[in-house]
């Protein structure tokens, strides 16, 4: 069997009154992220680790800021498309291991949400998709809650 690994990482800034998507979950909490998309970043890191393990180039090479069609886009749709591309080169997701970094709001009750959305768009089980998260105990941007991000990483097989 052909494997190949991809990692991926994404950041956002935070603001109040946005609203905070996190893996296809819409998350509870007084700031969102901002970005072109929806800024969710785990998808979008999700997305990249995708794109990296057959050197595809990156999120915003296929999905570019500077395309009005990506102007507000559910990032579900980004990650739909994602998987397409993965699926066209001849290989299918084996898992996906994320962690999430942001001061609060908790993530962890969100989680089964998150994994079952990312499973059932890669055709995975919720086994195979690990979301972690972790606060950076107030150290930098995300301990001051001025943003979040997140990182993954993909393992993909020949289909």
């Amino acid at each position: 069997m052909s494997y190949r690994i991809g990692f991926g990482i994404d950041f956002h800034r935070l603001e109040q009154g946005k609203a905070l998507w996190l893996g296809g979950v819409q998350v509870h909490h007084t700031k969102g992220a901002v970005g072109f998309s929806d800024a969710d970043v785990l998808l979008h890191a999700i997305c990249d680790a995708l794109l990296g393990a057959l050197a595809l180039g990156d999120i915003g090479f296929h999905f570019p800021n500077t395309d009005e069609r990506f102007n507000g886009i559910d990032s579900k749709i980004l990650l739909k498309e994602t998987y397409a591309l993965i699926h066209k080169k001849g290989y299918k997701v084996v898992n996906i291991d994320s962690t999430i970094c942001l001061e609060l709001p908790k993530i962890m009750p969100y989680a089964p949400a998150m994994a079952k959305t990312i499973s059932d768009i890669l055709e995975l089980t919720t086994d195979d998709v690990s979301i972690k998260a972790t606060t950076t105990e107030r150290l930098g941007f995300a301990g001051r809650e001025e943003g979040v991000f997140a990182f993954a990483n993909a393992l993909l097989t020949k289909a």
